[in-house]
């Protein structure tokens, strides 16, 4: 997904017309020529944050749940993934 890049001043400018871009497209807001920050659609925030793993420690699996993980196998096909120089 391409991004429009604009300057905080024609951010400031324009508040309105780039809030109403941002529906459609991220928006990058540059500030002394770096990006400083970017603009999106709540429903575009939401899908990404739902996109968020979660982390846990195995100390923290039950006992079932913790065998389960040591009994597990990979399924032939990720065996390509073991080569270090793929």
């Amino acid at each position: 997904m391409d991004t429009v890049r604009i300057t905080a001043t024609e951010f400031q400018n324009a508040v309105g017309m780039f809030s109403d871009k941002a529906l459609r497209e991220p928006v990058t807001i540059t500030k002394q020529g770096r990006d400083h920050l970017v603009l999106l659609s709540a429903e575009e925030f939401t899908r990404m944050k739902r996109r968020d793993r979660k982390a846990g420690l195995a100390g923290d699996l039950s006992e079932e749940m913790l065998a389960a993980v040591v009994a597990a196998k990979a399924p032939k096909a990720a065996r390509a993934f073991n080569r270090e120089d793929a």
